[in-house]
């Protein structure tokens, strides 16, 4: 567990005035990070709905569903830079990621409900994400997201661009032959990829420290020659600083970057599950280190903000939720027509 003591109000205005950072960012920080918290909690109710007792296969939205709830300051933190045109290659667990990127809250909303006004008019369902316009894609198949990014990387240095394509996985995802292959050749190559690895301290239900032979996933990326780093990845600051430095370097034609982000998700890897796992206090150890209180505590403190500031930006998050889950209910289905579109014969 890499949980940085809360830093003082001095050393945190050092570490912000270094990072570039200013008010105005870390408010709009703020108010990602609110939002994709208050879309998934807003998904959570609606997918529980009709599902008592619980069954995936029923209910408004059907199938598994991964909420990255607690995790926010990860998505945030590593693309608050990131440009339109960089590639975002996200896994199962994709909507703080797409959130993070710009993917439109209505059509995000329609695809999870099955809706024709979705991202892939219905077809992809939430573990199938896919957004041409914001560059941004997610697969259901653990382990995926290292070859496609690293795809999008070579295709950036063949092309002579200086964009990045970001990997997002699990600390579970990271164990996968995908994992070390991507790093060995994004290495040789000198690729602008990113990998971050979302370190929830379970692999589904499995705790990491009975399938790893190493403490941690960063020290694997330094056995490629890879520069790799440990964050805390319950503090958006500390994501973002690490992840500049790598975009930076992505984009000079440095090659690529392992950050490890130790993070907590506040929910069951799947609504449905049990969390037979883990225990209360643990998560209730966790929950003091919210990211989003966190950010909040230093956003009043520095005075960067008042409570009136900070209720008028998570009740501006609230509207633009609520207005992305009602445009999804009301849109129509696909027509049966539309399960013949788009299939290679």
């Amino acid at each position: 567990m890499i949980i940085k003591p809360e830093p003082t109000i001095k050393d945190l205005s050092f570490i912000i005035d270094n990072s570039g950072l200013k008010p105005n960012d870390l408010l709009n920080m703020y108010k990602r990070m609110v939002t994709i918290r208050y879309f998934e909690e807003e998904i959570r109710k609606v997918y529980h709905e009709g599902k008592n007792p619980f069954n995936m296969a029923s209910g408004i939205i059907r199938g598994e569903m991964h909420l990255a709830i607690g995790q926010e300051a990860v998505a945030v933190g590593s693309l608050y830079n990131v440009r339109v045109d960089d590639v975002v290659i996200s896994t199962h667990r994709p909507h703080h990621h797409a959130i993070a990127k710009g993917v439109d809250l209505k059509k995000l909303a329609a695809e999870i409900f099955g809706k024709a006004t979705g991202l892939c008019r219905g077809k992809g369902g939430h573990m199938h994400l896919f957004d041409k316009e914001k560059n941004f894609a997610c697969s259901g198949i653990v382990g995926a997201s290292f070859p496609q990014a690293a795809g999008a990387a070579f295709a950036f240095k063949y092309l002579n661009k200086d964009n990045v394509a970001f990997a997002f996985a699990g600390e579970g995802a990271a164990n996968h032959g995908t994992f070390s292959e991507t790093l060995n050749i994004a290495s040789a190559w000198e690729l602008p990829l990113i990998i971050v690895i979302e370190d929830n301290k379970y692999a589904d239900s499995t705790p990491k420290s009975l399938v790893m032979s190493t403490t941690f996933h960063y020290q694997r990326g330094l056995a490629y020659n890879v520069p790799s780093y440990l964050v805390d990845g319950m503090d958006v600051i500390d994501v973002y600083i690490t992840t500049k430095k790598a975009v930076e370097r992505g984009r000079r034609g440095f090659g690529p970057t392992l950050i490890e982000a130790i993070t907590y998700r506040y929910v069951g890897h799947f609504e449905g599950d049990g969390e037979e796992y883990r225990t209360k206090d643990e998560v209730e150890f966790w929950s003091q280190v919210d990211p989003i209180r966190r950010l909040e505590n230093r956003l009043l403190k520095l005075n960067f903000a008042d409570s009136e500031m900070l209720a008028k930006l998570r009740e501006e998050a609230r509207r633009e939720v609520q207005e992305a889950i009602d445009f999804a209910i009301k849109s129509p289905y696909p027509s049966p027509e539309e399960a013949l579109r788009g299939v290679f014969a």
